[in-house]
């Protein structure tokens, strides 16, 4: 069927239903629905309403069969980079993104908007219990907790994006993922430079992709890694790129299985090594000195919170 064609059938379907479209918390009338498809192109159209979808009740198998021959038509694909990222960067800072992905998964559009990020889906990852999730499944609750804490969209993008490295770890080593950065790396580069992604989106999620899983492992041993730590990631001359950072962190924590809203229990410690950090007296054009400070001021914070 052409692309005409499908239009013209998809919205004879609905009008033949008689049922409401766009999720039916959002109480939207069928010419409403329609209307979507008729003042946007079809492909931003497809996208918007799977937003709306997300942030209603659950459709029916129907809807979304209606859906997915949308997608199969290949309308996304039509889509110019600069009429894509405000309309998807719009879905993704939306109540339920994470639900958003989801549909956009089953209908089969996420396969031709990020197929990066499609083929997590499947692809297990270490957890504490169950012992392997899904990956796809993380990156939806990531992104569910990151709306609930109204989390800007530089942080959203970051979640969404980080793990594009771990599609293809060597099946022998799985759910364990090595050397996941070097080949995420050039794939997210790729992912937003066709999505058109700004600038402080792609930084973020690059920092993620390098940074997200030294958090989680920071031992409350070593006073001088962690000084690094926040060094690198702009603790010090970049505070809100930092606590974006660690909103990223704080989420990717409370998507794993019985974590949902938890506090991020690396939080504490890292706020103990900065303040410490703040407080010490050194010159700053003697960075070496610097950061022999820095140390030595994070074990003393550590030992005196009892984190030693």
């Amino acid at each position: 069927m052409s692309r005409s064609r499908c239009r013209v059938s998809f919205a004879r379907k609905w009008r033949r239903s008689g049922k409401t479209l766009a999720g039916l918390a959002a109480k939207r009338s069928l010419e409403a629905a329609l209307s979507i498809f008729a003042q946007f192109d079809p492909g931003l159209g497809l996208i918007r309403h799977v937003a709306l979808l997300a942030e209603g009740a659950a459709p029916d198998p129907e809807e979304l069969d209606l859906l997915a021959r949308q997608a199969e038509a290949g309308f996304l694909l039509d889509i110019p980079p600069e009429n894509l990222w405000p309309e998807f960067s719009r879905a993704l800072m939306g109540r339920a993104p994470g639900r958003m992905l989801h549909y956009l998964h089953d209908i089969g559009a996420l396969e031709q908007l990020l197929p990066e990020v499609a083929a997590l889906y499947g692809v297990p990852q270490i957890a504490a219990e169950p012992a392997s999730v899904d990956l796809g499944d993380l990156i939806e609750a990531a992104l569910d907790e990151a709306a609930k804490i109204s989390a800007p969209l530089a942080v959203r993008f970051a979640l969404l994006v980080k793990d594009v490295g771990k599609s293809d770890s060597p099946r022998e080593h799985l759910p364990a993922h090595y050397r996941h950065v070097e080949r995420g790396a050039p794939r997210l580069l790729a992912l937003a430079e066709r999505l058109d992604a700004p600038q402080d989106c792609r930084e973020l999620a690059m920092q993620a992709l390098h940074e997200c899983e030294r958090a989680h492992k920071i031992s409350r041993m070593r006073a001088g890694p962690l000084a690094m730590l926040l060094e690198r990631n702009g603790a010090f001359d970049a505070p809100e790129r930092f606590d974006h950072f660690l909103s990223v962190c704080a989420c990717d924590y409370r998507a794993y299985p019985g974590r949902a809203g938890a506090p991020y229990p690396k939080a504490r410690l890292i706020d103990a090594a900065l303040r410490a950090c703040r407080e010490i007296d050194a010159p700053p054009t003697n960075i070496e000195a610097l950061r022999e400070a820095r140390a030595a001021a994070v074990a003393l914070a550590l030992d005196s919170c009892g984190e030693r």
